[in-house]
């Protein structure tokens, strides 16, 4: 326990009188409100001055799924959860320390998550009759003693907006929606935070409407000051900087951490990148992220429909680009026949899907890991491909790296795995150095003595890259089997049994020139904890609880699902029990059973929301005690 001896008013540069300030390991934050009242705002900025401030963090913005949904309705609440911590963390948090309801519906929504004793900011304001009916409430939960395990501080957040900005030229409707940041002004004071940041991100953000500007940096100090006079809370609390590796850090999210990652793979290669891409969530921000990049040699296409997107990206690839699609798990289903084709032409191309719950349009703001056995087998005929998987926001980077480095060395196409979880979390992530990441540079095929379209690479089978144009390197493609070597149309019966065989080799090849799979913990034992994608951070998270406790359990994660790293099998035999936590019903399992005839445990978690560090360490006790 600290505490201050002069606290400065942001505002007016005076001192107030101290304060108890107690210092916090961690703190998990969640900002709720309809999806107009700018909750993903105002998480995204106290995540950023918390990054500035030199906090590890992890983020979990939840969008509804329902475009316009009516105000006040739970369909429409939008929430961002945001933990900040002293030390390396690997998840958004299980559970709410601080819960801001700015409205019934988003209380209702997340009331069931906010930890037993948790503080509740409740904006007392919009608890009208109206709005409790619209959020199904039979009686008003700040009156009926429902929240009684909280600390429940209720504030008319509306009203003291309206009279912070009174002075202002503005209608209610304007200051109203300053109200968020009036309680980001709060939670700025109860955790120790600067304003600097916010205030010049205003400032910056509305320069063409200054008033808008000054409003919003009104709302963000009386919310601050209104702590500090009034003495609403009884205690400050105070995250002290994480202790990370020396380096240059930017927060980043997974869909901005990936589009940096395949324009690095761009440069890198030294080849024009080309996307061709629809619009489709949660997929959508990295076509707008990588338009913003054409001056690295990015080209973006928005197509007319995901079948249109992937063919420009196959014909961008036949003409010696690199070429990227991206898209969720219904565009990659229409994307599947001409996956087929890039795998019959093979031609390097890199597929991004960032996964979605389903079927059909599903849970389109929601996350899921649903889309592997897609991936792995979802087209017709043997047609294998690479797949890769991103761990967390930041490893959306290197997989992007690496998925492009598999496509161009082996000419084969590569589907990416993120999901939502992974696109809009965000962490602090240490930018490397550009003579650290791997060299891509690729030769054209360019001399047409001994040229043939399917003469292969001894060691890779990857066949040769040859322009169109090349003197000397005229070649036919397109979708009808290839006769080996002269890639002309063949329909002969064991030519085709060649080709297929050749193409799957050529992607069993890719294991034999991956690293070896490092085991975390002893290397064999009673129990492995298997994952793969977005479930990484949870996994760590309680295995490292469960090591608290005593218990011994290893952990395993990996980025390379086809092909599978060579030790995988022999790993899986030296431990009794194997789990593997997916959010889906067990698609990696029934895969790894089949393969290896391993009894991998699955646990399944299909509700649109990533794993807790909790469910999984209930699970490790309930195996390791059985």
């Amino acid at each position: 326990m600290s505490t201050d001896t002069s606290i400065k008013d942001p505002a007016a540069g005076t001192e107030r009188a101290e304060r108890p300030q107690a210092r916090l390991s961690d703190v998990v934050i969640r900002f709720a409100g309809d999806s107009g009242d700018g909750m993903q705002l105002t998480g995204t900025q106290f995540t950023n001055t918390s990054a500035l401030v030199g906090n590890d963090l992890s983020t979990l913005p939840d969008f509804p799924a329902e475009i316009r949904a009516p105000a006040g309705t739970l369909p429409g609440v939008s929430a961002f959860q945001v933990r900040i911590a002293d030390y390396d963390i690997h998840t958004p948090g299980d559970a709410p320390d601080v819960l801001v309801a700015m409205n019934p519906a988003a209380l209702k929504t997340n009331i069931g998550d906010l930890k037993r004793d948790g503080i509740l900011i409740v904006n007392t304001n919009e608890f009208s009759k109206r709005n409790l009916v619209k959020a199904k409430y039979e009686h008003n939960p700040l009156e009926d003693g429902s929240l009684d395990g909280y600390r429940v501080y209720p504030v008319e957040l509306t009203r003291l907006t309206r009279e912070a900005l009174a002075d202002l030229e503005l209608d209610n409707r304007s200051r109203d929606r300053c109200k968020n940041f009036f309680a980001l002004g709060m939670c700025y004071w109860m955790f120790s935070r600067p304003l600097d940041n916010t205030i010049a991100w205003l400032e910056k953000k509305f320069a063409a409407k200054p008033i808008l500007a000054e409003a919003n940096v009104k709302a963000l100090k009386a919310g601050y000051n209104y702590c500090d006079i009034t003495g609403v809370f009884q205690n400050r609390y105070e995250v002290e900087p994480a202790r990370l590796a020396p380096g240059l850090y930017r927060n980043i999210n997974g869909n901005s951490a990936l589009s940096l990652g395949l324009v690095a793979a761009s440069r890198r290669s030294g080849l024009p990148l080309f996307l061709g891409s629809y619009p489709i969530t949660p997929a959508s921000t990295i076509l707008h992220e990588m338009a913003r990049y054409k001056n690295f040699g990015v080209t973006t296409f928005q197509a007319e429909d995901e079948i249109a997107a992937v063919c420009a990206a196959i014909g961008a690839a036949f003409g010696g680009s690199l070429g990227v699609t991206t898209t969720s798990g219904p565009g990659l289903a229409l994307k599947s026949e001409a996956i087929n084709l890039a795998v019959m032409t093979e031609l390097p191309l890199v597929v991004c899907n960032i996964q979605r719950g389903g079927p059909s349009t599903g849970l389109p703001t929601k996350t899921e890991q649903a889309d592997l056995l897609q991936a792995l087998f979802g087209r017709n005929g043997e047609s294998p491909l690479a797949v890769v998987a991103a761990a967390s926001p930041s490893d959306c980077f290197d997989a992007a790296i690496e998925a492009c480095r598999i496509a161009l060395t082996h000419m084969v196409p590569v589907v990416l795995l993120s999901d939502g979880y992974l696109a809009n979390g965000s962490e602090p992530w240490r930018v490397p150095a550009v003579e650290d990441l791997p060299d891509l540079r690729v030769e054209h095929a360019s001399n047409p003595e001994g040229f043939a379209p399917y003469r292969r690479d001894p060691k890779t089978l990857a066949r040769p890259w040859a322009i169109p144009g090349t003197p000397g390197l005229e070649h036919r493609i397109g979708g009808l089997e290839k006769e080996d070597v002269t890639g002309n149309v063949s329909y002969d019966p064991d030519n085709h049994q060649r080709m297929v065989e050749l193409r799957a080799a050529k992607v069993a090849r890719i294991a034999d020139e991956l690293p070896p799979l490092e085991v975390d913990g002893e290397p064999g034992g009673r129990l492995l904890v298997l994952g793969w994608g977005s479930t990484l951070g949870a996994i760590t998270g309680a295995v490292n609880l469960a090591r608290e406790r005593g218990l011994q359990v290893s952990r395993l994660h990996l980025r390379h699902l086809n092909p599978l790293p060579n030790d995988l099998e022999e790993i899986l035999g030296r431990f009794d029990r194997v789990l593997l936590p997916e959010m889906n019903t067990g698609q990696l399992a029934l895969v790894l059973r089949g393969r290896y005839l391993v009894d991998v445990k699955t646990l399944s978690k299909v509700q649109g929301r990533p794993f807790t560090r909790g469910e999984i360490l209930a699970e490790i006790e309930s195996m390791l005690e059985a």
